[in-house]
């Protein structure tokens, strides 16, 4: 594959995310008011799992042939850039006002996930083995707490009902026309976001990066853009609550489920280095916590939005220098 194919392909992948990112929004919100269910929670489930299937895609593919670099640093590097890049970016769209019950709910248990995934790979190291790793039995226990997830979120669904009397607005789709949109939007993301990591990879590996920089960078960022294009979308049209919980969610999705089936498949090396990736995506999930006082009413305002960009740029500037 030459250089200018990959680059057409990109290009083609991205205008796939962007269409699918509008289609999925608009469903999903459809779908929601249809349903009288809170957009917040569609946000946690439907959208959540549309925009993390270019990671599972590409995380199932990386166990198969052994590339757990990838596998891992995908993983690491699209929690940590939907939580500077793509909050901060949907923030500097439309401040982005944060529910209750997610700063106590749902944010701490992406944290707590995180801290899980670090003592999984480094529980090694109270036994014989030398070398870390997500082993079979670890890749269970976080199948185990993502179901335990998917139980709160069915008990958030049955107790968010909306008002069933409560009119609603004349540009909802119907039931059939947004569960169309959803699953057509998904579709897009899926084959957009398989291009432009396809080719992205394909790119990198012809300027010789390696498999882990090209993990927590290019396929992170790849794998990530169906839920940069889709909270951007969705902070755009006002519908913050579906910009919020599409990150959270996902992030929570990509930890248990993803990292979760990709090690009951095979075993996945832990580097060190990757201790330092969990560390940052420790301080992202802290910080997304401590800056809401800050923001105008419990928000991520423009101006917090703006540091979690700088941040993120920082970020990749160390994983240049660290190689």
């Amino acid at each position: 594959m030459t250089i200018l194919v990959s680059l057409l392909l990109f290009a083609l992948g991205f205008v796939l995310l962007v269409k699918g990112a509008d289609w999925l929004v608009e469903g999903a919100s459809s779908l929601a008011r249809r349903m009288r269910i809170s957009d917040f929670v569609v946000g946690l489930t439907v959208v959540s799992f549309g925009t993390s299937m270019p990671e599972l895609i590409v995380n199932i593919t990386a166990s198969f042939q052994g590339s757990s670099d990838i596998a891992v640093g995908n993983i690491l590097g699209s929690n940590i850039s939907n939580i500077f890049l793509i909050l901060g970016i949907s923030a500097l769209i439309h401040p982005l006002p944060i529910q209750r019950n997610t700063i106590l709910s749902e944010i701490p248990f992406s944290l707590a996930a995180t801290f899980l995934v670090g003592f999984l790979a480094n529980a090694i190291l109270f036994g014989d083995k030398a070398d870390l790793e997500i082993s079979r039995p670890d890749g269970l226990i976080l199948l185990v707490f993502f179901f335990l997830f998917i139980s709160y979120i069915v008990y958030l669904a049955r107790t968010g009902m909306q008002d069933p009397t409560e009119e609603l607005p004349a540009e909802s789709l119907s039931i059939p026309k947004a569960v169309a949109f959803s699953l057509i939007g998904m579709l897009l993301l899926f084959g957009g976001g398989k291009l432009v990591v396809d080719s992205a990879i394909q790119l990198a590996r012809i300027w010789g990066m390696s498999e882990a920089f090209i993990g927590l960078t290019i396929v992170a960022i790849g794998t990530s853009l169906p839920e940069l294009v889709t909270s951007a979308m969705a902070a755009w049209k006002r519908n913050t609550d579906i910009a919020v919980a599409n990150v959270v969610g996902s992030n929570i999705f990509n930890l248990l489920w993803i990292l979760g089936v990709s090690a009951s498949i095979r075993p996945l090396v832990f580097t060190a280095q990757s201790n330092l990736d969990i560390l940052v995506l420790i301080v992202a999930n802290a910080l997304l916590i401590f800056v809401l006082p800050l923001g105008w009413r419990w928000s991520i305002d423009r101006l917090n939005g703006g540091l979690f960009v700088g941040l993120y740029l920082s970020y990749i500037v160390y994983l240049v220098q660290r190689g």
